[in-house]
């Protein structure tokens, strides 16, 4: 994904550093009379290559339907760095059916924005660990996301929050598989932070890396946490960057059905605590959506966004510029008087528009849900989910609007918990095992690359999937420019490339 290549031969048991499998020759019919030898070529650790003796595959069943050749034996070892397989084999004239668990174990990690988080996860959903250091300091000094200094931020903790991931998941460096990291979207600055370290990181202890899509990552979570949800369904991908509804196909397959044209729901959120006086340090969304619960939502009529625009799409600027036009029109001083040192009637007011605020915010991604489930299911009829995700999918009463949604429509919600809706390294080590499962990695990087040297591939403007004909909106504030073609382009073009 760093690149999207792909193994040798398209192997589908991956290369996990013990061993590279390559496919041998073996009838693949279940009723085939396989009684022949095969060999089958392992790749060691140091590079050394050795011939193995492997009885011929009769039937590959393998739960996650990958295609390929394995052998008995090679199964049968106690090996940590795999996948999952169910085998029928034939070794001259002795069969049997045989499930072996090979592991793959990835080191994730995730510096988009104003988290630097890592988490090392397991194949079969394990999360042997996981860390972040969040950055609510400045962003309560700075109002917001400044670059630069999230940059530096990022620079300072790094290492540290790598290496207290392997340390509390009690594994050594030799003991990964592959290192997924976060190459967009995001803010250039601080994903290249996380490029590097995994660069150099990968490069030191000869592991694949993958470059990981950071909505496809809030997406693709709810799939650790939810072991049923299988594609396609249908996601509301909703944070402090993005809104984004998509029709996950499968894996490396998404139609967009709606975007942001201008600011998204968390960057609305987080404005509207600042200007209403709340404490940042918890973040903006949190803190507004303790204060709505005091006010009355129907008290300012604010206007749902893009009544007339009949799509999918989300536009929070005009919403912002009312709550603005609201607190100045109460007289309330947030600039000298911060919300702990006001009089009740003062908060009340607050509330109010707290309150109001949020309601509307809500009832246009309500409005938005409910086309998109419409247009989903015209697409793929057998979506039996809507999954949430991204930081403002932790607001409860988000969750309650869009689980009436759901329910109205016959679907279930997925949600994942809060703290993996937040930005963090589990999403990231996920994703980079579903994609690692179907051979989509880059190999180790040089051990001795030079940073200074190196153009990295970063994705600040990254498409998730290709737009929906019918959702293509028509306001003028969208952001046109792609400085990169969709994920979803991408990898069909490498899996066309590669049949």
């Amino acid at each position: 994904m760093m690149g999207v290549s792909f193994p040798l031969a398209s192997v589908s048991l991956l290369s996990h550093l013990r061993f590279i499998p390559i496919p041998i020759t073996a009838s693949a019919s279940a009723s085939a009379s396989a009684s022949a030898s095969s060999w089958l070529l392992l790749c060691l650790r140091n590079g050394s290559w050795r011939r193995k003796h492997a009885a011929a595959v009769t039937k590959w069943d393998h739960r996650h339907h990958y295609s390929s050749f394995a052998s008995h034996s090679l199964l049968k070892q106690r090996l940590s760095h795999s996948v999952a397989v169910r085998i029928r084999y034939d070794n001259g004239g002795s069969g049997g059916e045989e499930e072996a668990v090979l592991m793959s174990t990835v080191l994730g990690i995730e510096t988009s924005c104003d988290d630097t988080a890592a988490a090392i996860v397991c194949s079969d959903g394990r999360i042997l660990s996981e860390v972040v250091s969040s950055q609510t300091d400045l962003l309560s000094r700075y109002g917001g996301v400044a670059p630069k200094m999230a940059e530096e931020a990022h620079l300072q903790v790094i290492d540290q929050v790598v290496q207290q991931a392997l340390e509390n998941a009690n594994l050594k460096e030799t003991d990964l598989s592959a290192v997924a990291v976060t190459i967009g979207p995001g803010l250039s600055l601080c994903l290249r932070v996380g490029v590097q370290k995994a660069r150099r990181f990968a490069g030191k202890f000869r592991l694949p890396i993958i470059g990981v899509h950071h909505m496809e990552a809030h997406a693709l979570v709810a799939r650790l946490v939810h072991k049923e949800l299988e594609f396609p369904f249908l996601a509301l991908l909703i944070s402090g960057g993005h809104n984004l509804l998509i029709l996950a196909r499968d894996l490396g397959d998404y139609v967009q059905l709606g975007t942001t044209i201008d600011d998204a729901i968390g960057e609305a959120f987080d404005k509207t605590a600042r200007w209403l006086g709340l404490d940042m340090r918890r973040g903006g969304g949190p803190a507004l959506e303790e204060l709505a619960r005091e006010g009355d939502p129907h008290s300012i009529k604010f206007s749902v966004p893009m009544k007339q625009h009949k799509d999918c799409n989300f536009s929070y600027a005009g919403l912002k510029t009312q709550v603005r036009m609201a607190i100045e029109s109460r007289n309330i001083n947030t600039e000298k008087n911060v919300i702990s040192s006001i009089d009740c009637e003062d908060r009340k007011a607050r509330a109010d528009i707290a309150a109001s605020f949020q309601r509307v915010a809500v009832l246009h991604l309500e409005e938005r849900c409910e086309r998109a489930i419409e247009w989903a299911l015209g697409i793929e009829p057998s979506i039996t989910s809507l999954v949430i995700s991204g930081g403002v999918a932790s607001n409860q009463y988000v969750r309650l609007r869009l689980d009436d949604v759901v329910e109205r429509n016959d679907l279930q919600l997925v949600c994942p918990p809060p703290r993996l809706c937040t930005d963090n390294g589990v999403m990231v080590a996920w994703t980079g095992i579903e994609h690692f499962r179907l051979g989509r990695f880059d190999p180790p990087p040089p051990e001795d690359e030079q940073e200074d040297t190196v153009q990295f591939d970063l994705r600040p403007r990254w498409p998730l999937g290709e737009e929906y004909a019918e959702g293509r909106s028509k306001a003028r504030s969208l952001k046109r420019a792609r400085v990169h073609p969709s994920l979803t382009s991408i990898i069909q073009a490498s899996v066309k490339l590669h049949r």
